[in-house]
């Protein structure tokens, strides 16, 4: 018998997929497939003649696979787009769709190691295929990398100290679990602010062991490659980090710096946007509390 992995309802899930602009007979792709929300939605306003490729990189993703001719599930990450597409015969498609950050199962699955909720083993791998993990991490960085990490990642004003006791620690015994970091990270953890804290240190080693940051730049500039002119790109991001690249990325169609000017002194941008910034209602946000952070940008290829 078939399992299937619970997952929650997606965030923005009309705003995100409306955004695409969606063509009957179009080739799309759902880049963060997870629970398979997103997709369904696009194959609902597709005709026969319409294709749906998606991306999860999570090996528990392949539970949700839908069974449709005019989809296919591609069990890697999304670093790896226009590889994989080319792989499948597609050049160019007229869509592309990503939800950014740690699905809703990801988070509830407790040994998985994402969510501030529960004990488990340091991990936090998107793909358990991954060498790096939140073990190696924090247990065999240095103090420099280490602070660099959550300076870089958590946005942690006290990176400096977080390195020197997480170093000074696992000097006595290994670091295994999120419990054990928890217990040594404390005197940070005043109760007030806790939650947030906590939830920033997560962010910092999760971002480290999958290489979200590089990952999302090298998506961002493959979907500048294979959209087709006037194509979409419609993404939702959960932290300012994400979200000033994707910004930047649709503004400038660079992460750094100005775009060039041309004869005119006019800037040449790949991008324009579409419409304002997206973002959750208080409905939404009550139904599905990890809506509250989300952003949905949409931008069009000129």
């Amino acid at each position: 018998m078939k399992m299937t992995m619970e997952y929650h309802n997606p965030v923005l899930l009309k705003e995100s997929v409306d955004g695409l602009a969606i063509k009957a007979d179009g080739i799309y792709v759902d880049v963060t497939f997870g629970g398979g929300g997103h997709s369904r939605e696009i194959l609902s306003r597709l005709g026969p003649e319409g294709r749906l490729f998606a991306f999860d990189q999570d090996e528990d993703a392949l539970a949700n696979a839908l069974q449709d001719d005019r989809f296919v599930l591609i069990n890697e990450n999304f670093r790896h787009l226009k590889r994989f597409l080319r792989f499948n015969g597609v050049k160019s498609v007229d869509g592309i769709l990503g939800d950014l950050g740690v699905s809703s199962h990801q988070f509830d699955v407790p040994e998985r190691g994402f969510s501030t909720r529960f004990d488990a083993d340091l991990d936090m791998r998107m793909s358990q295929k991954n060498d790096l993990n939140a073990y190696k991490v924090v247990n065999e960085y240095d103090d420099a990398n280490l602070k660099r990490v959550f300076l870089d990642y958590g946005e942690l004003k006290s990176a400096p100290a977080l390195a020197r006791t997480i170093v000074e620690a696992r000097e006595v015994h290994p670091i295994k679990t999120t419990d054990e970091l928890k217990d040594i990270l404390a005197k940070f953890l005043p109760e007030k602010v806790r939650n947030k804290i906590l939830a920033q240190i997560y962010q910092a080693i999760r971002i480290e062991v999958n290489h979200e940051m590089d990952v999302l730049k090298e998506f961002l500039e493959q979907s500048l490659e294979v959209l087709k002119p006037e194509g979409r790109l419609s993404v939702i991001s959960y932290h300012s980090l994400e979200d000033r690249l994707v910004k930047r990325f649709m503004k400038n169609g660079m992460f750094e710096g100005e775009p060039e000017r041309d004869f005119f002194g006019n800037f040449s941008v790949p991008f324009k946007t579409v419409g304002k910034l997206v973002i959750p209602n208080a409905v939404e946000i009550k139904e599905n509390n990890r809506a509250r952070s989300a952003k949905l940008r949409i931008a069009q290829k000129i």
